[in-house]
């Protein structure tokens, strides 16, 4: 509508609503002819009430009339009240948390609490990110909880924005990263609208991978849940809760508030092995030819990267932190990277927060090896989600925090390691050191295949990246599974911040919004963000790129775009030769062409900066300068790049 235009429909829409406001003021006479009926009524109490329920059409309390629908009457203004306003408390209590940040997407089932926190709380701690779709929300707070090493609140509203966040918090859960959920909802709803978004069991809805969901039905039990939620949430094995919040209360009033506390926060030390079975596990490994680090969701903090490190220098040891999942908890180009080189056979595996160990230990088994697992796994499982793999027969089980169990760990290693092991550890550590580095060396050979080619191939968009961001304190803030290992044997991971892991559950959609919420936490350490995702991720949920560029939040994204999901493709591939029909149509279904989608010029309607799309792998480098430079000063920014498959 030109602007010229609208003017004139909100004069018209204002002038017929003040003569609701001021029934049987006739004009004077020689006014103008009133103005045509505007085409948007207002509704009627009656209307009000039918739609959103009869709250909403009471005096005083417009706001349940929403999105665009004008109150019939405008309330009184009323005399500041003495009473105090339960969804303050809320915020009180949140603050005592110590969120940065809540991400939303806005909801009438949590309305009270959403205005107790931009103006009682003044969006400060936390402050609000608007989210276009839940899902983005929770994927948000899943990426910036590995980042940032704590949780970020998110808040949805009622059935609607919970399904949404459903996938979110699956991931989560499989990932075993804490994020903080509040779920608004009309518990005794009206209206068209409200009934469908409420429940009996709302957190039945999500109870399968979450660990701990309550519905807090007074004040006294909000505080009290929500410190229960946040310390359950950052126990080992961490993961997701929810706290179910009644509309009515966060609306409701109280005359006095001096009744109320708000308990103080307190937090699990995570449990330690007990010491005799991490002696035995000491001995092992001590006596061990050949043995095995399987380092797998160990990173709680920078502290476990340092004890890796340790662990393995004393044991001389290769450390395989495996593939799709993983954290990053060890050095990609340190020596002892991997899993020891061709014929290195483990007679000793130790498992650290690995969730299944079925196979390693039926191979171990058979070959008259030993296994060991040390993991906060034990303490705690859900049945539902098969996360937890087949059962292992794992020789010795500590149930205990690996991260914090290692230090009595290597004492004891130590204590028990004899002159005549440790020169046999450094011979066995000498043969690792040269396998790694002739496989190293092979990889490098191998990524030069297909260099000058077009599409670009996946090595070079990720060597190409490499030379722009050497000199920065980078961190690659999305997962790898879609690019093979290039990315641990082309980037050097020689921080624990380098490589924010992969989603857990391997969901398409988390890797974009979780990249955002992860450059949310680097920002204020001065960080550079990179997130390389697949188009399909990426056509999960576009939307967080408006996030980021409201919130100004600098990362770079680059699209891996072949087009295709890639995996099923080969799947169908593989399926089609078993069966003797030929891959001729395995594109159907798999594939995103005609019409091929332009992500730069998608990106470009959400207000990011963006080069591309880029098939020539010689555009590569400025392309990447440019949107880096961007980034540099503050901003996001997007290269798409037209790649091969894998």
């Amino acid at each position: 509508m030109a602007d010229a235009s609208r003017r004139e429909f909100v004069k018209g829409a204002a002038l017929g609503a003040a003569s609701l406001v001021v029934p049987g003021t006739a004009p004077p006479a020689e006014a103008a002819p009133a103005p045509p009926r505007p085409a948007v009524v207002v509704p009627t109490e009656a209307q009000a009430q039918i739609e959103f329920g009869a709250a909403a059409a009471t005096a005083g309390s417009p706001r349940r009339l929403r999105r665009g629908v004008l109150a019939a009457q405008a309330p009184a203004p009323a005399a500041a009240p003495a009473s105090v306003h339960a969804s303050d408390f809320m915020v009180d209590v949140l603050k005592t948390l110590d969120f940065e940040y809540a991400a939303i997407n806005p909801g009438s089932a949590f309305q009270g609490l959403h205005e107790s926190l931009v103006n009682y709380g003044h969006n400060t701690m936390p402050e609000i990110l608007t989210c276009l779709h839940e899902e983005s929300a929770v994927a948000m707070a899943h990426g910036y909880a590995k980042a940032a090493g704590k949780p970020m609140l998110v808040v949805v509203h009622a059935t609607p924005g919970l399904l949404h966040a459903s996938m979110a918090l699956f991931q989560a859960w499989a990932d075993r990263v804490p994020v903080i959920l509040i779920v608004g909802q009309h518990r005794n709803p009206t209206g068209v609208v409200n009934r469908p978004h409420s429940a009996q069991d709302m957190g039945a809805l999500v109870r399968d991978y979450v660990k701990f969901d309550d519905e807090t039905t007074t004040l006294e039990r909000f505080a009290e849940s929500a410190m229960r939620a946040y310390r359950i949430a950052m126990t080992p094995p961490m993961g997701p809760v929810a706290l179910v919040v009644d509309s009515a209360l966060q609306e409701s009033r109280m005359a006095d508030r001096s009744g109320l506390r708000i308990p103080a926060l307190t937090l699990a030390a995570p449990p330690q092995g007990d010491a005799n079975a991490v002696r035995e596990a000491a001995r092992l490994l001590v006596n061990a030819e050949t043995p095995l680090i399987q380092a797998h969701k160990i990173g709680r903090t920078p502290r476990a990267w340092d004890l890796m490190l340790e662990l393995a220098e004393a044991l001389q040891a290769p450390v395989d932190v495996g593939t799709y999942g993983s954290w990053q908890t060890f050095p990609s180009w340190h020596r002892f990277y991997g899993t020891g080189g061709p014929g290195y056979t483990p007679d000793v595996t130790l498992g650290l927060e690995v969730s299944d160990m079925s196979a390693a230990a039926r191979a171990a088994r058979a070959g008259g090896r030993k296994t060991i697992s040390i993991s906060a796994e034990h303490l705690f499982q859900g049945s539902n989600i098969h996360d937890f793999g087949r059962y292992a027969d794992v020789d010795l089980v500590i149930a205990a925090d690996a991260e914090a169990t290692l230090p009595a760990l290597i004492e004891e290693f130590r204590r028990a390691m004899t002159p005549g092991r440790r020169t046999a550890a450094e011979a066995r550590g000498a043969r690792i050191a040269a396998a790694h580095k002739e496989i190293q060396t092979r990889a490098i050979q191998n990524a030069r295949y297909g260099w000058e080619s077009a599409p670009v191939s996946v090595p070079r968009l990720i060597a190409e990246l490499g030379e722009q961001i050497k000199n920065d304190d980078w961190a690659i803030v999305s997962g790898h599974q879609f690019t093979g290992d290039w990315q641990r044997r082309l980037l050097n991971f020689d921080k624990p911040h380098r490589y924010n892991g992969d989603c857990g559950g391997f969901g398409i959609g988390y890797d974009t919004p979780a990249s955002v919420g992860a450059a949310l936490a680097n920002k204020r350490l001065g960080r550079l963000s990179i997130g390389i995702v697949g188009d399909g991720d990426l056509n999960f949920g576009p939307g967080v790129l408006w996030t980021a560029v409201h919130h100004r939040i600098p990362l770079l994204l680059v699209v891996h775009n072949n087009r295709a999901y890639q995996a099923e493709v080969m799947i169908i591939q593989r399926m089609a030769g078993s069966r003797g029909r030929g891959s001729g149509r395995s594109h159907i279904g798999t594939t995103i062409t005609d019409p091929d989608i332009n992500h730069a010029q998608l990106a470009r309607s959400y207000g990011m900066y963006s080069e591309g799309p880029i098939a020539d792998p010689k555009d590569l480098a400025g392309a990447y300068q440019r949107a880096l430079a961007k980034v540099r000063a503050g901003e996001p920014a997007l290269v798409d790049v037209i790649s091969q498959p894998r």
